[in-house]
């Protein structure tokens, strides 16, 4: 039951950050939803700093499942990049965004050790898509100038950028689609 808690508070917090931000959700917003007095909720997470950065780590693990799976599958390295965005198309349809570029947009008020994961899950990402960039240099399929770390990086920042601009769309998923797949089609080849 305690675990089954813990979740449910953890899915609710998650659901908030990644559309309103830390700023703007409070135990009494997940009481309300989860159906138990916030003082449940301090037995678990004792701080919403504590819980945030439950957050975090929670869904840096699961973003890590996410590039290993895409990483060992058996599709081209071009559909391998395309998988890769997939992960930032998926949340659109509810309004949802990254979790960390949503605390990202929050860094200055964040507690250090939340910045601190924040940080981790950034690098945690750049070196999952750089491995599946280089993946393509490799089999002589591209270029990526002025390396392929910089390429990661300027991919994570489209990705993005398309999900923020695609929030305030009326087909949040077409608007990132029309953004990014034209791009990720030009420069990394699925075929």
């Amino acid at each position: 039951m305690e675990n089954n808690t813990a979740k449910k508070i953890l899915d609710v917090a998650q659901e908030m950050v990644r559309t309103r931000g830390y700023s703007a959700f409070s135990y009494a917003d997940i009481s309300k939803q989860v159906g138990i007095r916030k003082a449940s909720i301090h037995y678990h997470f004792a701080s919403k700093d504590d819980l945030v950065e439950a957050l975090v780590k929670g869904y840096q693990e699961k973003v890590q499942r996410a590039g290993d799976r895409i990483a060992k599958s058996n599709a081209t390295p071009g559909e391998r990049v395309v998988e890769f965005a997939n992960l930032y198309r998926s949340g659109l349809a509810d309004n949802q965004i990254c979790l960390c570029a949503m605390l990202a947009a929050d860094f200055d008020v964040l507690p250090q050790p939340i910045r601190d994961e924040v940080q981790v899950f950034f690098r945690q990402i750049e070196t999952c898509l750089t491995s599946l960039l280089q993946q393509g240099v490799d089999a002589q399929l591209w270029v990526c100038h002025p390396s392929v770390e910089h390429e990661a990086k300027g991919l994570i920042a489209l990705l993005q950028g398309a999900q923020l601009l695609a929030r305030s769309s009326a087909d949040r998923t077409a608007t990132f689609e029309q953004m990014v797949y034209p791009l990720l089609n030009a420069k990394f080849p699925v075929g």
